[in-house]
């Protein structure tokens, strides 16, 4: 393990900010620190760039003591939302600033500076753009300026806060791809806080989700998506529909469906989970949960289906241009969840 978090805690006043959060990250990892706003993952990074000191815990990276390093001597590269570029320099500049504000006995010569900041802008795709300043760049582009500088220190950890909040969804989606390319390329561990779901499972290799300070779970993306420890993991990973119900044995009963129970569910009364378009629909004389179908929407490739089951309004999704059979506004119908998971009340 590259690098190794033990016991962080943190808090101001009387707010926790992080309690008692242990984990790693494998040396040139992509880790993704997941959570809603207030679970703490950005107190986190910021720990770990030393703009915070914990009240308590330690964290070591390569066996060292990061914690009693001098954040210079870190060697951390931090990349923020709103990128923090200086208006008043190209971009040129803006790269090579970590080069050029060393101490006279560590900083390169002007020839190597030169050669770093030209092999920087091959690498983030913004060759030809040195002379420009960043009121002259795209925010896509300016991300890119933010994530060459951070590179040009040649850190040990890459510290990525939120780097795509300030961008539309379209150019996030196409940085995604990019910046997980950069990251195999560079050789770097990466450290990367995001609250939004799809963009951690897609980019990370493995995704810590933080609630109320806590670390909740640590896994493969697609590990912690398929099996979330908790509801709330469910819950933040994507849509979810929620009943109760009751496990006896190795039966799962929801009101009148009874179907096999999933393999190690707890006892007695459960909260029952399933996704909205993991479903099959059957006539109302079939299996499944009873279900009034109250309204239907055409959405693109996708079919919404508004339905009451067991008194609860859901938004179902079916895949594909037409409808399951049998379903339309006012009709009866049956609902079969085909991975439900269970958590005990």
């Amino acid at each position: 393990m590259a690098l190794e978090i033990r016991g962080i805690s943190k808090a101001y006043g009387r707010f926790p900010a992080l309690k008692n959060v242990s984990l790693q990250a494998r040396d040139k990892e992509f880790l993704a620190l997941l959570g809603p706003s207030g679970s703490g993952k950005t107190t986190l990074l910021r720990v770990l760039a030393g703009l915070e000191e914990p009240d308590s815990g330690e964290v070591r990276f390569d066996g060292e003591d990061f914690l009693a390093l001098p954040v210079r001597k870190r060697k951390v590269g931090m990349v923020f939302q709103h990128y923090a570029l200086f208006r008043h320099m190209t971009v040129a500049q803006n790269i090579a600033f970590g080069l050029t504000v060393r101490p006279a006995r560590e900083r390169p010569g002007k020839a190597e500076i030169k050669r770093r900041v030209t092999e920087l802008l091959d690498l983030v795709q913004l060759q030809g753009l040195e002379k420009r300043f960043p009121s002259q760049l795209s925010g896509g582009q300016r991300q890119r300026v933010a994530l060459a500088r951070a590179l040009a220190i040649e850190p040990r950890m890459l510290l990525l806060d939120e780097p795509f909040g300030a961008l539309d969804a379209q150019v996030r989606r196409e940085l995604r791809r990019w910046l997980r390319e950069l990251h195999d390329r560079a050789g770097v561990t990466t450290v990367f806080v995001t609250h939004d779901q799809e963009e951690a499972l897609d980019l990370a290799d493995r995704v810590a989700i933080l609630k109320d300070g806590e670390l909740v779970q640590l896994g493969a993306p697609n590990a912690v998506y398929e099996h979330p420890a908790t509801p709330f993991v469910f819950d933040f990973l994507g849509q979810a529909c929620q009943l109760p119900g009751i496990v006896q044995g190795r039966t799962l009963t929801v009101a009148d469906w009874g179907t096999a129970a999933p393999e190690g569910a707890p006892q007695g009364a459960v909260q029952v989970f399933f996704r909205p378009d993991e479903i099959a629909f059957a006539p109302a004389d079939g299996a499944g949960l009873a279900a009034e179908v109250l309204a239907v929407a055409q959405r693109g490739p996708d079919v919404r289906i508004d339905c009451r089951i067991e008194g609860v309004l859901m938004e179902l999704i079916g895949h594909g241009p037409t409808l399951p059979a049998g379903v339309a506004p006012g009709l009866s119908v049956r609902v079969k969840p085909l991975r439900p998971q269970v958590y005990a009340t």
